[in-house]
């Protein structure tokens, strides 16, 4: 746990936009985003996995909020064909104070940042095993930041470049508590799990796996 860390972690920005601020959910507030996300997984329009364009299932369980994410769009109706859940006030205002304690003073520098209006929200579960490619997050019609949000199993996370799916990159690792907010030149970087760590988790979020809930501004009407 972060009291027992020798060198203790410290905020970083490992690219322009980008902030990684370890430990910012403390045990309390991550107990209660596992339970909420327990209830958001369920039917209807409840976790599910995803088939992609090329045939490929993506190994990580997923629920949207707000709007439902498919490749490569947004839709108000989920995989199941019924409504998607709204869009939690308890991530939008997560995702204010997470803009906050990234950028602080210098929020209004950074690209619709000082005008975040969140209306979306992608769960993803990663069970042992599960990983996820470098990709862009392209499909929303706003360039305001992306706040990321960790639970559970500890991940190496690739930070890559705006251009190609190849070096320069970053690995970071993400542990359950961690924000990383991407904004700015670094919006579009491509970026994915390498891994999972299994059986890092704090037993006592009861969670087996990895969580990560992303929270974006879609820029879409309505």
């Amino acid at each position: 746990m972060a009291d027992e860390e020798l060198f203790p972690r410290t905020r970083s920005e490992p690219a322009p936009g980008v902030v990684h601020v370890p430990d910012w959910l403390d045990r309390a507030e991550q107990r209660r985003l596992v339970a909420a996300c327990r209830e958001w997984a369920r039917p209807p329009a409840g976790m599910h996995t995803v088939r992609m364009p090329t045939g490929g299932v993506m190994s990580v369980h997923m629920v949207s909020l707000g709007w439902h994410w498919y490749p490569y769009g947004y839709s108000r109706t989920a995989a199941d064909g019924t409504p998607v859940k709204p869009f939690p006030p308890l991530l939008g205002e997560l995702a204010e104070r997470a803009l906050a304690r990234a950028y602080g003073d210098a929020v209004a520098d950074v690209t619709g940042a000082a005008a975040y209006d969140p209306d979306v929200a992608v769960v993803n579960h990663y069970p042992y095993g599960a990983k996820m490619g470098l990709h862009q997050d392209r499909d929303e019609r706003a360039n305001a930041p992306v706040v990321s949000l960790s639970l559970g199993d500890s991940c190496v996370f690739r930070l890559g470049n705006t251009e190609t799916r190849t070096r320069p990159w970053a690995d970071l690792e993400l542990r359950s508590g961690d924000l990383l907010v991407f904004g700015g030149p670094a919006r579009y970087a491509y970026h994915g799990v390498v891994r999972t760590l299994a059986g890092t988790a704090d037993p006592e979020l009861g969670l087996v796996g990895r969580l990560n809930i992303t929270v974006r501004q879609s820029g879409l009407p309505g």
